[in-house]
């Protein structure tokens, strides 16, 4: 892989393989002070997360972040001359997250020319600004839950929500992500990440191909080619295992296999992040992607440690059983994505620790709020979702299970302490002496 950012035979900026290799990666002020006043904070308080843009008041900046362009100027500092990574989060589609009301936005569903005019445009004029710099490489992960939900969440299925169904028919989410792609990777030294859902989300065969499909059709909307999409990200600001080392898809228990006898796995195809991550990146290639995309898994909130953790399988009785008993994901239904409770720090963030992965990453910063547990009103446009209710007893989304998510929460994006105690505690791999000094 290269390992520094040089010129292509004409002479302008040219691309690496692996953004994360032989750099450093930004660490965000805001996030690190906000961290560091917690009770054991300082242990990561240092370690690189990701940027929300997750409303146009964000690009300028809001009372308590700085905008893009203090943040792009602030990394050019950290950066001290040698190679750095800012990663920043696109996520203002219009209708956005049209299956979950906690991160729904600013936008109505309609709203595509504001996305691209007061959005997409001054993002890409701020990078534009900070193109020259050799030195910086922008990762861009692009529309979090926003095409997988054109898959699981529409009709005919149970799962479908009337405004899924009204994003589908518009074709705003595709049109949008097309446009993102096409804007921001015209920028030289901007590497965009497409987000992937997880596992749990598009696992199943019946989701799996056809939302790397989906995913091509947007990569070539909106102005866009394939061209334009340097990898994925899986993920993103949820709770699934990057490994799950007790037991795998395809075990054998008591004659049957697992995939079909297991609750928790549910004929799905991949039990973790990992396994599911390689796949899709070669499911990518087949859907018309270009062959060396790479991969990022968002591992700030995965690991699921602390005491209750498992050291090994269940018992061989049955397949819920075995896999009752082995699973680390220990949340109440896979489909579960709001504040869980007795979710952990995952692996630090690290570069190319596996095949087709270019590094584990923290894009959504551990210790803020995925949604608010309760209504609270608000003027970022972000409704109150049951799944963040810790009474709520569920959806078919999550088959009808309690939410598991933790009480007291403030709206999402907010600093949650209580929830970023319980990351510190349930860390895996936990936090050394080392970090703790």
């Amino acid at each position: 892989m290269a390992s520094a950012q040089g010129q292509d035979d004409a002479g302008t900026l040219a691309r690496v393989d692996n953004p994360y290799e032989g750099a450093q990666v930004y660490v965000n002020p805001d996030w690190s002070a906000k961290a560091a006043a917690e009770p054991g904070g300082d242990a990561i308080a240092d370690e690189p997360t990701g940027v929300w843009m997750d409303r146009t008041a964000a690009i300028e900046g809001t009372g308590d972040a700085r905008g893009l362009r203090a943040h792009l100027d602030t990394a050019l500092e950290q950066a001290n001359g040698q190679n750095i990574v800012f990663q920043v989060v696109i996520y203002n589609l219009p209708g956005r997250d049209c299956a979950a009301l906690a991160s729904n936005g600013e936008l109505g569903p309609d709203q595509i020319d504001e996305y691209k005019s007061d959005y997409i445009d001054p993002i890409k004029g701020i990078l534009d600004d900070y193109s020259s710099h050799e030195n910086l490489r922008v990762v861009t992960t692009i529309e979090i839950d926003s095409l997988p939900n054109l898959i699981t969440n529409v009709s005919p299925r149970e799962t479908a929500t009337e405004k899924c169904d009204e994003m589908k028919a518009n074709g705003n989410y595709v049109e949008g992500v097309g446009y993102a792609l096409a804007q921001l990777g015209a920028v030289p030294n901007v590497y965009n990440y497409v987000d992937a859902g997880h596992h749990g989300w598009i696992g199943w065969e019946d989701n799996f191909a056809p939302s790397a499909e989906l995913m091509a059709q947007a990569a070539n909307a909106g102005g866009s080619t394939v061209d334009n999409v340097h990898g994925f990200i899986a993920n993103t600001a949820n709770y699934s295992a990057l490994k799950e080392e007790n037991f795998a898809v395809d075990d054998v228990v008591a004659g049957q296999p697992v995939r079909e006898t297991s609750s928790w796995i549910d004929w799905n195809n991949y039990a973790d992040e990992l396994s599911f991550a390689q796949a899709f990146r070669e499911q990518a290639v087949q859907a018309g992607f270009n062959q060396d995309i790479g991969m990022l898994i968002d591992t700030s909130r995965n690991g699921w440690g602390g005491a209750e953790r498992p050291s090994g399988p269940g018992p061989e009785t049955d397949g819920d059983a075995y896999v009752e008993g082995g699973r680390y994901d220990r949340r109440i239904h896979v489909g579960n994505w709001c504040n869980q409770a007795g979710a952990g720090l995952g692996e630090r963030p690290q570069t190319s620790p596996e095949s087709g992965i270019d590094a584990y990453v923290w894009m959504k910063p551990p210790g803020e709020s995925d949604g608010s547990s309760e209504e609270i009103p608000n003027d970022e446009g972000k409704g109150f979702d049951r799944m963040c209710d810790p009474t709520y007893e569920g959806n078919p989304r999550n088959n009808h299970n309690m939410s598991g998510a933790l009480p007291d929460a403030p709206i999402s994006g907010h600093w949650f302490s209580g929830q970023f105690q319980e990351l510190l505690s349930n860390a895996h791999p936990p936090l050394t002496a080392e970090e703790k000094k």
